[in-house]
């Protein structure tokens, strides 16, 4: 499973980066493809490349903002939570994204 993402919070600073580790941390337990991009308060970090997103099977915005450069993702399954969905349950995310491109797949 290749998964590529956002996450920011509302002040750019913590929360945008634990996100990012507890879903590379679970990516890389599940044997998954994680990447993701931080927009902050010191702008964009970890940009993600076209062929990040061209390989990947869905995006996952983790924000409690609006981000920008969600035009690149068009085509690809999008799924949107709360950046502490991503800290406090980023297993539970991931499974519930793996049920939704099954689903899809069908």
């Amino acid at each position: 499973m290749n998964i590529v993402g956002i996450t920011s919070c509302t002040c750019g600073i913590a929360h945008t980066y634990m996100a990012r580790e507890k879903l590379l941390e679970t990516g890389e337990k599940f044997g998954w493809s994680v990447k993701i991009e931080t927009q902050g308060s010191g702008g964009v970090e970890f940009a993600l490349t076209d062929e990040d997103i061209n390989a990947a099977d869905c995006v996952l915005i983790a924000s409690d903002v609006a981000v920008s450069g969600t035009e690149r993702f068009k085509g690809k399954p999008m799924v949107k939570v709360p950046v502490a969905t991503a800290i406090k349950s980023p297993e539970h995310l991931l499974r519930k994204i793996e049920e939704k491109l099954g689903a899809l797949k069908k």
